[in-house]
């Protein structure tokens, strides 16, 4: 593990960030630097970037105590690479890291050229990872305390304006701990940081980005989760209950993605799954009738809509014209459960 980390002396400033990344190892590095004034544009969060070698997903959560801190740092692109940007964030940091991955530059190169290029590379804090697993992180001397980071293959965590660094050894711990997806392995390390005492100034919103070709709606966009809580008296709870309902679209995004594609044997999983993250979605019911019955389920099928429109009873005269649920017209079964006084 690579442990990369700067103090400097005075004022707390706005941004905390962690970062987890894939990165090669690397040594303990201590700095000092002038106080840094809490000016409007230094963005203190804590994030954490990652790669997935298993899934190819790449990801970013993190959070602040400052507005929209997801419009701000998680820059990402399937098949390319993830990009957080913090502190005195430059923003061009993430399309124009992303941009230079893919033309083939290592991250410790990418790293290279944005400080060679910026005009003020003491307050910047960024951290990077590629699609292959590579990763660079950065802090530069004007952060302010604490400020620092930790990576490991796959991962980096990184951040300013920290209680300290127990915040981001408990990151790390919890990411590397963590079973499940990325998006679970990354809002566990999230919860961890915020645990260890987070940001020091408070909390205020947070985001989860993961990104994965053709896993946005219709499989047109990269988009896997895309989630913001803005501005929040609990930004963690809140980011929670909604990323249970990211990761059932996600998978609902998936499935409906295959079955127009007519791939049916591959679309029941995810749509399986995407019924069992959300019992009471009676949209995601029925599309789990219409799946099933391209399956040739057809008992699994009514079992299905008939939760479907229990859950959402206007969902019957959709069922009644519906060409995916053709072969179920004239079941005695389906005229009972998409009998209108039933419901």
């Amino acid at each position: 593990m690579s442990r990369v980390w700067t103090e400097s002396q005075g004022v707390t400033c706005l941004l905390v960030a962690v970062i987890l990344i894939l990165m090669p190892a690397g040594q303990l590095r201590a700095t000092s630097a002038d106080p840094v004034d809490l000016g409007r544009d230094n963005i203190a969060t804590f994030s954490i970037v990652a790669h997935d070698s298993a899934t190819g997903e790449l990801g970013i959560a993190v959070a602040s105590r400052f507005f929209t801190v997801g419009n701000v740092v998680p820059w990402a692109k399937a098949g390319v690479g993830a990009v957080a940007t913090q502190a005195y964030a430059n923003t061009s940091f993430g399309w124009r890291g992303l941009e230079l991955l893919e033309k083939g530059l290592t991250p410790e190169e990418v790293r290279e050229v944005l400080i060679r290029n910026d005009d003020n590379p003491s307050r910047r804090q960024f951290g990077i990872v590629s699609a292959d697993g590579q990763s660079a992180t950065y802090t530069g001397e004007g952060c302010t305390a604490w400020a620092g980071g930790r990576s490991g293959p796959h991962y980096a965590i990184q951040g300013n304006i920290l209680a300290g660094e127990a915040v981001v050894i408990a990151m790390e711990e919890a990411y590397l701990e963590t079973t499940g997806t990325l998006a679970d392995r990354l809002y566990a390390s999230l919860m961890a940081g915020e645990g260890a005492g987070g940001d020091s100034r408070g909390k205020q919103s947070a985001a989860i980005l993961v990104v994965k070709e053709n896993t946005g709606y219709g499989g047109y966009t990269d988009r896997a989760i895309d989630i913001r809580v803005d501005d929040h008296a609990e930004p963690f709870k809140e980011l929670g209950r909604i990323l249970k309902i990211g990761q059932m679209n996600y998978a609902w995004n998936e499935a409906w993605t295959l079955f127009t594609q007519k791939e049916y044997a591959q679309a029941l999983p995810p749509m399986e799954r995407a019924a069992e993250l959300a019992p009471d979605y009676g949209e995601v019911f029925y599309d789990l009738a219409c799946i099933r019955l391209a399956n040739g389920d057809r008992s699994g099928a009514l079992t299905a809509l008939e939760k479907a429109v229990t859950l959402n009873p206007k969902l019957i005269s959709q069922a009644l014209k519906d060409d995916d649920l053709l072969d179920l017209r004239g079941d005695t079964e389906f005229e009972r459960i998409t009998k209108s006084d039933k419901h």
